[in-house]
């Protein structure tokens, strides 16, 4: 038999649209809606999700050769992705940046890794308008770190976050994993009409009230399905 070789970011789509990706009608934290939503903390914070995360951002890292001495990003979207990278790497620091400096002991906005010039990759989870991700790269600079790349786990491809962290991040490049449409379209994949579980827009489950993620041939939640 031929071997299998596993793949990491195959896996990690897989997970993603299955876990972290929702139709329906929501409100996003840049106040617009959408009819979709993705909370990819279901996934970067799950035992496999946590392990692929590590690896596929580690292999992106190491393919673009930017020999980083840290991660970090804004918490809390990027905390499992720093953690998870530090951790499949073996030797890579991890900081997380504060929304605003703490008002008590040393009053710092970076905690973990603090070496001034140290060259670093900043992460995120979600790009909308890539705010949080242009905040941990300001705060990373006014630090004195160098930041030589930025990355996201997901990006939305609208309300110009692209553009808005390609602008902030340069000359260092930014990266996303998978945008939206990858995810979507492994969700649909997954949830299609011939599937025995097809995914139950706008609808609860009937044991909890909870959103269901089936409705073939009840409608249930992820904890009941």
């Amino acid at each position: 038999m031929p071997s299998v070789h596993p793949d990491p970011r195959k896996d990690l789509l897989s997970l993603l649209a299955h876990k972290s990706f929702r139709l329906g009608e929501f409100k996003l934290s840049s106040g617009g809606t959408s009819d979709y939503y993705i909370d990819c903390r279901l996934t970067t914070l799950d035992a496999k999700g946590s392990r692929l995360t590590g690896e596929v951002f580690l292999d992106e890292i190491r393919k673009r050769n930017w020999k980083p001495q840290a991660i970090g990003g804004l918490t809390m979207g990027a905390d499992p992705i720093v953690v998870a990278v530090s951790v499949v790497s073996g030797d890579l620091n991890g900081f997380l940046v504060r929304k605003a400096e703490k008002q008590h002991g040393t009053g710092q906005r970076l905690e973990g890794y603090r070496e001034k010039g140290a060259r670093v990759v900043i992460v995120d989870d979600v790009c909308t308008t890539g705010a949080s991700t242009i905040q941990a790269i300001e705060a990373a600079r006014e630090f004195g770190f160098d930041v030589v790349g930025a990355m996201c786990l997901v990006e939305r491809e609208e309300a110009q976050g692209r553009a808005n962290v390609e602008k902030a991040a340069a000359p260092a490049p930014f990266v996303s994993i998978f945008t939206a449409n990858d995810v979507r379209a492994e969700h649909v994949l997954q949830n299609d009409e011939t599937s025995p579980s097809v995914f139950a827009v706008a609808a609860v489950c009937e044991i909890c009230g909870r959103p269901a993620v089936i409705n073939n041939p009840r409608k249930l939640c992820d904890a009941h399905k």
